[in-house]
Parts: C-alpha cells; structure tokens; sequence
C-alpha cells in the first residue's frame, strides 16, 4: 500500500558522533535533538542530489558515457524559535536552535521516511533514508512574516544512503 508522505519524516540531530556513524542505535538517536516538530515542511532539504559526473571517453568513443563520480547532498531547513512566556529563549524548547546556530558547528543528522508518524520514536531496524555529519552555515533569517524562524543552511561532510537503526544501546 502507499503512504501519503505527510506527518512521516522524522529528523533528529545528535551534538555528539554515534557510536557507529553509518548504524546509529534507537537509544543514541533518540536521546538526540528531535526536530521533526520544529522545522517547516516547505523548505527541509535533507537529500542526495545528483552526483559528480566523471567524462573520460576514449578517442573512439562517439558518445558520451559519463560514470558517477562522488556522491553530492542537499542540506537546509528553517527551524522555528521558542520562547519562555516570561521572555527569553527557552532553554528546552530552543535546543534545536542553540546547536545549530554557530557557523561551522559539526552535528549528526538522520531522517526516517516511512509509514511510521513522524512522532514515534526511534527503534532498532528502522530505515534511515539519510543520515550524516554535516556543517552548519551562519543562519539566515526569512523574509516575510510569520512564526519567528531561521533558515540554517549546511554542508554534507558524510552522507550514509539507506541504513539501518541498530540495535543495542
């Protein structure tokens, strides 16, 4: 059967490097920052893109049969702000912002697309349509009106296509 897409992606960021980067544990992913609930949907871009194209014909080819080279991946989203009711950032609610938010900060991030709800936790088998370490860019903030929010940009260090959530702790 298919699955409508929305309300199904969840996305976490880990401020420290699992265990094994490229199999993540259930405890390890969901001890991280979960911000499946505080990035828009309109603009995440968490994504392999088109990859490095190698062209080296020989001299008697008459085409072009260009080989994939290194793999290329798209990294962004805007992440909502959260404030205390008193004033003030609020330190639990804003931890998503607070990781993300110095240029060049390295972090950890993994994406599940499935027909589970975005909500439910992370468990041992889990399919990881992307995971990697990547680097946060300066925040930009958006034009327009709305919720307060930033658009944090980033680079791909390390992708993993396709894993699995391990199992252990």
């Amino acid at each position: 059967m298919r699955v409508l897409a929305d309300g199904k992606t969840k996305f976490t960021i880990l401020t420290t490097a699992p265990a094994n980067p490229e199999a993540p544990t259930a405890t390890e992913l969901n001890a991280g920052i979960d911000l499946s609930c505080k990035v828009v949907a309109s603009d995440f871009n968490w994504s392999a893109t088109d990859s490095e194209k190698v062209n080296e014909p020989a001299l008697c080819d008459d085409a072009n049969a260009n080989s994939l080279g290194k793999s290329n991946y798209q990294v962004g989203f805007s992440l909502w702000r959260e404030y205390l009711e008193a004033g003030g950032a609020d330190p639990s609610a804003d931890a998503g912002f607070e990781a993300v938010k110095v240029k060049g900060t390295t972090l950890w991030g993994y994406a599940r697309l499935s027909d589970k709800a975005a909500t439910a936790a992370w468990e041992a088998g889990d399919e990881i349509y992307l995971g990697g370490e990547f680097a946060t860019d300066t925040p930009q903030q958006p034009q327009g009106g709305g919720w307060v929010k930033f658009r944090i940009p980033g680079e791909m260090q390390r992708g993993y296509d396709f894993i699995e959530v391990a199992a252990g702790a």
